[in-house]
């Protein structure tokens, strides 16, 4: 790859640069798997949550982790907000279908990981 091709999509098959650090898509995938980002979207693959339900679901996030890390799913088009015109305003998240493609793998992790520890635990 010559100077200045940092990111491209690439003819056909190509895709993304994905190792290049000015690649688009590692900014989604840093999302997706930083340390809260996989539990909001597992957390949002069976309901739509309200801000404050999403904290009481996810354990151990703070408000700010949790607000920053719904920014960075909704800009990557993972996760959708809808506001309420209330007093105060109530906003509801969700999964996008993107959001749901991206969580269906993760949920699956998920549930491989749980079903090995509760064989672990058993013997």
């Amino acid at each position: 790859m010559g100077e200045g091709a940092q990111v491209t999509k690439g003819d056909a098959g190509t895709g993304y640069e994905v190792f290049h650090t000015d690649c688009p898509a590692r900014d989604v995938v840093d999302h997706v798997t930083s340390k809260w980002g996989i539990w909001v979207l597992i957390a949002l693959r069976s309901n739509d949550f309200r801000f404050y339900e999403l904290r009481d679901t996810i354990q151990g996030i703070s408000e700010k982790m949790l607000a920053q890390t719904l920014r960075a799913l909704v800009q990557d088009g993972l996760v959708w907000r809808e506001v309420e015109p209330t007093t105060p305003p109530q906003v509801t998240y969700g999964l996008t279908e993107f959001g749901q493609h991206l969580g269906e793998p993760l949920t699956d992790l998920f549930d491989r990981i749980t079903e090995r520890l509760s064989r672990s635990s058993t013997t």
